[in-house]
């Protein structure tokens, strides 16, 4: 059976946004989906992150597929960084970054150097998915698109895909469905 894997960005939750609406266009379309409840969300740590992801995700192959919000996307790349085996269809990442700015508080400074000063290894994340996707907002308030863009296309040939007036890509966006996502998925 094909198998998404959705992981919520920092501050998110399960039932937050476009991830309700992915879960059960997916599930109509027989993928068994599961979604974590990501520890600590409102400081997450790379290291609890990844704990719970290894502990939700036993196994996974090409059937298997993950998609990620934000620092989820992060969270999803040391997730395979570090897994041993297996080779994921592929991985989505949504409004994914490796820099941010716009950033309101020294608190939510603090919280994201740990994810942006901790190096990955994009070559050994590389091997662990056949295909990567980064879909970017024009208009996102806290994600530089060159850099990211740049970033995800060098490290890891993720194709890149921009949409329009997304911003974050949250429900506080007003984004509640994402059908570029879902249809990936459909193409994998």
């Amino acid at each position: 059976m094909k198998k998404v894997i959705l992981v919520h960005g920092w501050g998110g939750y399960v039932e937050e946004g476009w991830f309700p609406w992915l879960k059960t266009s997916l599930e109509k379309e027989s993928f068994e989906v599961v979604v974590p409840e990501m520890p600590d969300t409102d400081h997450p740590k790379i290291d609890q992150w990844v704990n719970r992801l290894q502990k939700t995700v036993e196994r996974f192959d090409h059937d298997t597929y993950f998609v990620g919000h934000s620092i989820g996307c992060q969270a999803i790349l040391r997730f395979l960084e570090k897994s041993q085996g297996g080779k994921s269809g592929g991985v989505i990442m949504v409004a994914p970054w490796m820099e941010l700015f716009r950033l309101e508080a020294d608190e939510e400074e603090e919280i994201a150097a740990e994810w942006r000063e901790t190096p990955i290894d994009f070559e050994e994340v590389k091997k662990k998915a056949e295909r990567f996707f980064a879909i970017f907002s024009d208009n996102d308030p806290c994600v530089p698109l060159g850099v990211n863009r740049e970033i995800f296309a060098s490290k890891l040939g993720a194709e890149i895909l921009i949409e329009k007036n997304k911003g974050h890509f949250s429900g506080d966006d007003g984004v509640y469905e994402l059908p570029i996502a879902l249809n990936i998925i459909r193409k994998l």
